[in-house]
């Protein structure tokens, strides 16, 4: 099944550059989230990043997430 697109296209294009290299978007049925975007690992060292539906900045968010890709695992596990 597919999934629906991000109302931000900043975050959307991100979403799909993720796809494109492996990550897995998971879309929430409901909560505070849009979705989670996972970790080619696969595993529960492998990092689980919160996609928002409404961030208070989509642009920020955005570069976020893609920090998050192009380092293969997220900013706040490697404060640890």
């Amino acid at each position: 099944m597919a999934r629906s697109r991000h109302s931000n296209m900043e975050i959307e294009a991100v979403l799909k550059f993720a796809e494109s290299l492996g990550w897995q978007v998971i879309q929430n049925k409901r909560g505070h989230a849009w979705g989670k975007l996972r970790c080619p690992l696969g595993t529960r060292e492998g990092c689980n990043i919160s996609i928002y539906s409404t961030p208070r900045n989509p642009d920020v968010h955005a570069r976020y997430l893609q920090q998050c890709i192009r380092n293969g695992h997220c900013l706040d596990e490697q404060a640890e």
